[in-house]
């Protein structure tokens, strides 16, 4: 057998888990459709400069995270660690500002970070990302955060916290940080040298720190939701009480900054309690200036991308599969054309149909049949029986529509 694996902090999807994605997917078409947001997909590696653009470049993922490579024309690119950056690249591309606004998109794929493996957190992993461009209504970013939560309360997660702030402006950001920075070099020997590092980049990072002698920094720095300007602190009480109206419970977090640069005004986080220190299951927020910033007209946007790893493991073990097939066992050689008609059939009719394909002998079939919980057996030799896996009653039919009657009753 081959000693070759899978890399470290990646993962192949076996039929178990995806039917458990399938099931999210659409889950994620039938409540984002509903709201008119439409599928949308980018490529999978871009150039390495949108990134450094759109993220920021003081980010631990363009500094750290990002798996960066060069091609043969020598052009540097980079596999998406986020998506919000490539939906902006992809709408100033497709001068989708010239359609009706907000323009809504939501994709579904692999993401790539290079970090420390561990439970929910993977260097491939999949994301659903969910975005809203052209508006800065708070309507929208209260409709995108009970989307998020319809979505998980339906795929299972139970146990959520919503954390909510407001970063403000990148005016009133700018300001805000030169009185955080100048308070945090007051203390600078407390902090960690990771803080240090990025005191005159993004010295908001710091409300992420672990580093003990950091957060004790922390609980008496100054806090940007207390120095937002009228109009922000405006919009963040109406996105409160749109959620108010909702009947949707948050927490209000000034600590929430969330780890890239492009966020103005509204950002959010749903955690799961059952998913212990990496407790992030989805978030997101306002991202005003992004399309500006890689060559676009000034647009307002919004959105959130939800870890799908991580919300499985948020839903526990997966319930029973109810989708229980149909199997068609060959009673004698000669059968066998007739057994893959009744198969065809029963596949057209609706019904999930497994048949046999090994060369099994009837006895073997019906072990299969067992194995693979089928719900009925549809037996093909001289006649056509149907046996009921449950009962174990066994009733002839004379053809595939006769099966599907006896199959659904």
């Amino acid at each position: 057998m081959s000693s070759l694996q899978a890399p470290r902090g990646t993962f192949d999807v076996l039929p178990p888990d995806g039917r458990r994605r399938l099931r999210l997917i659409k889950l994620a078409e039938q409540i984002l459709g509903r709201a008119g947001y439409e599928y949308f997909a980018a490529p999978v590696f871009e150039d390495t400069e949108l990134f450094a653009r759109g993220v920021g470049e003081a980010t631990d993922i363009v500094q750290k995270e990002m798996f960066t490579f060069e091609d043969k024309a020598g052009r540097s690119l980079t596999l998406r660690p986020e998506a919000t950056a490539g939906v902006c690249r992809a709408y100033v591309e497709h001068g989708m500002h010239k359609l009706a606004q907000p323009v809504k998109l939501w994709c579904w794929g692999p993401f790539f970070r290079h970090e420390a493996p561990q439970a929910g957190r993977y260097r491939q992993f999949t994301q659903l990302d969910v975005e809203a461009l052209g508006s800065d209504d708070p309507s929208v970013d209260a409709e995108l955060i009970l989307l998020l939560a319809e979505f998980l309360e339906r795929a299972g997660v139970a146990g959520t916290r919503l954390r909510i702030s407001s970063l403000g402006t990148a005016e009133s950001r700018r300001e805000y940080a030169d009185e955080l920075r100048a308070y945090l070099r007051e203390h600078e020997d407390e902090l960690s040298s990771d803080v240090r590092e990025r005191l005159d980049a993004n010295p908001l990072r710091a409300f992420d720190s672990d580093h003990e002698g950091t957060r004790v920094v922390m609980r008496t720095a100054p806090v940007l939701i207390e120095r937002l300007d009228p109009d922000d602190a405006a919009h963040f009480e109406e996105v409160k009480s749109l959620l108010d109206d909702a009947g949707l419970g948050y927490e209000v977090d000034h600590t929430l900054v969330r780890g890239l640069d492009y966020y103005t005004r509204t950002v959010f986080e749903f955690e799961s309690e059952r998913l212990g220190a990496q407790r992030g299951v989805g978030g997101g927020g306002r991202y005003d200036r992004l399309v500006e910033e890689l060559g676009g007209p000034a647009t307002p946007a919004n959105g959130w991308a939800a870890g799908i790893e991580r919300i499985l493991l948020a839903t526990g073990e997966p319930a029973a599969d109810d989708s229980r097939p149909v199997y068609v066992a060959i009673a004698k050689p000669e059968a066998e054309r007739e057994a893959f008609r009744i198969a065809r059939e029963l596949r057209a009719g609706g019904l999930r149909t497994e048949m046999e394909q090994a060369g099994r002998s009837i006895k073997g079939q019906f072990k299969h049949a067992d194995r693979i919980r089928a719900r009925a057996t549809v037996i093909v030799g001289d006649g056509i029986e149907v046996k009921d896996m449950d009962s174990g009653e066994q009733r002839p039919a004379g053809d595939a529509a006769e099966v599907l009657r006896l199959v659904g009753e």
